[in-house]
């Protein structure tokens, strides 16, 4: 009964927020839409137009210099070169990739393969329908099914081994004819007077060798050692996942991988082909047990395998005694805080990192990839370095409602979920947990933004006032007292410490108030 009072006071009062934030966002789109109409050819103001011209440096044969040719490079390389780019790909190692990352694939990230005309890259690799998610906590589950209602059959999530999906890649983007792809090692960007124009890099016989093109794009990973002169990286790695393969076993739920909201960490599990099913195993960073040594293993099978549901024990258990089945991965997040800089530009993992928790990674990659591409079409040409690094400043504004939405989302849950055992973090866990299994709106529009399907900041705000709403009125039931009036103020104060910082990070203007960011038109 409680639960259902609860219910009623923050569906008024989140429904009235609601339409707050729906008026605010229409006028937004209604004056945004007014001010953005211009014609199709998108051209500059005249003081700042880049011409086409043909004047290159002499053999210059290149329009688009990418470096890195994973999910990221691949795609923005075959997007591209479909434009009639000439575009060079430079990836240290073209071989198929070994990764623990990058195996989830949301909806929305699917639909951006389908603009990309890439959707075909799922086929043939074994990728295993994803239709929403089951959390299981404290012996209760909360289903998270993914709104897939109004689109076609085809549409849902995949999962995945990341090498078959990434060569997948690189082979339609080397099917062009004006797209090709080297090994090499990108060491420096060539600068001259404060604009890149191109790169040096060795190739596989170790000799050093340069790149010249108008713009080079940046795209090489979590690991990128370009960042620092693209970007202001602040890198933090709060834990890292140890993964493991198991085999002859089923999901509890087929197409619904599944997470474990347990101490002393979550645990997912999803399926990586027909036969094989990997387990990720979330482990703080300041306690990382090794590998090599054997204490890994115990780890796992004393501290993790109680939490392990029935149908994946053995196999889980097995898992852990094969010999070099046990990885660790360290979990990168880091906000985007781009350094403009004419003739060079970064997207991917260099750029921005969220918390792998609710796999949604490839949806923004792929979604920057679709960004780019459209606001470089109507450039014919990229000479002026200058004009474009200016016009391009647009796309750290315009990717905000995918990129915030996703990364406020996972690093929130992760903090959570992550936290430590305190009965003010525990009743947010509580709550957290409590809210997705009211189902309904509630449910529904927090997997629509984990999904990718429905990427709106203001909705996300709408969720976490609702969600307030709800913790706050589980702890003042049934009367209000000075302690639970107490408990409720630490209830929000902790809510408020694990959200603040990765909204600040987004930053507040360019994902709430994008009206007010010059760029923006």
């Amino acid at each position: 009964m409680g639960d259902h009072y609860i219910v009623g006071v923050a569906g008024v009062i989140a429904s009235l927020s609601g339409l707050v934030f729906l008026y605010y966002n229409s006028l937004v789109r209604f004056r945004g839409l007014r001010k953005l109409q211009r014609p199709a050819s998108m051209e500059f103001p005249k003081e700042k137009c880049v011409n086409k011209t043909e004047n290159y440096e002499a053999g210059e044969t290149i329009d688009v210099i990418i470096v890195g040719a994973g999910v990221v490079g691949a795609a923005l390389a075959y997007s591209l070169g479909k434009d009639e780019r000439r575009v060079r790909v430079i990836e240290r190692d073209l071989n198929a990739p070994e990764r623990m990352a990058g195996e989830g694939l949301m909806p929305g990230g699917y639909l951006k393969l389908i603009e990309l005309g890439l959707e075909d890259c799922v086929d043939e690799i074994e990728a295993e329908r994803m239709l929403g998610f089951v959390l299981q906590k404290d012996g209760k589950e909360a289903p998270i099914i993914f709104p897939l209602q109004k689109f076609e059959s085809h549409v849902a999530g995949r999962t995945f081994r990341n090498g078959f999906f990434v060569q997948k890649f690189r082979n339609k983007a080397a099917s062009l004819h004006n797209v090709s792809l080297e090994q090499g090692t990108v060491t420096s960007l060539i600068e001259e007077n404060g604009t890149v124009k191109g790169v040096h890099y060795k190739d596989k016989s170790g000799r050093l060798l340069s790149a010249y093109a108008p713009l080079t794009v940046v795209c090489d990973g979590s690991f990128s050692n370009l960042r620092r002169s693209l970007c202001y990286p602040k890198v933090d790695i709060p834990s890292y996942y140890v993964g493991l393969v198991l085999t002859n076993c089923r999901l509890p739920n087929e197409n619904y991988p599944t997470f474990i909201l347990e101490e002393p960490g979550p645990i997912l599990f999803y399926r990586i082909s027909s036969t094989e099913i990997r387990c990720l195993v979330d482990v703080p960073s300041q306690n990382v047990p090794s590998v090599s040594n054997g204490e890994m293993a115990h780890y796992l099978r004393t501290q993790v395998a109680p939490k392990v549901p029935p149908e994946l024990y053995t196999a889980f258990i097995a898992a852990t005694e094969k010999k070099g089945n046990i990885r660790t991965a360290p979990i990168r997040i880091m906000a985007a805080a781009p350094r403009p800089t004419p003739g060079a530009f970064m997207i991917g993992d260099a750029f921005n990192m969220r918390h792998a928790i609710t796999a949604g990674g490839m949806t923004v990659a792929l979604s920057d990839v679709v960004l780019l591409r459209d606001l470089l079409r109507p450039l014919h040409d990229l000479s002026d370095a200058s004009a474009v690094c200016e016009y391009l400043e647009s796309f750290y504004t315009l990717r905000k409602p995918m990129s915030s939405t996703i990364n406020i989302l996972a690093n929130v849950l992760q903090k959570v979920f992550r936290g430590p055992s305190d009965p003010a973090m525990k009743a947010m866990q509580q709550t957290c947990f409590g809210y997705l299994r009211l189902g309904g709106v509630f449910a529904h529009g927090l997997s629509a933004m984990l999904s990718g399907l429905c990427p709106h900041p203001l909705s996300l705000a709408f969720h976490f006032i609702s969600l307030a709403i709800y913790g706050v009125g589980r702890l003042l039931l049934p009367f209000p007292t000075p302690k639970r009036l107490w408990n409720a103020a630490k209830f929000l104060w902790v809510a408020s410490c694990a959200l603040m910082p990765f909204i600040w990070s987004e930053g507040v203007r360019q994902t709430f108030l994008p009206l007010t960011v010059p760029a923006y038109y």
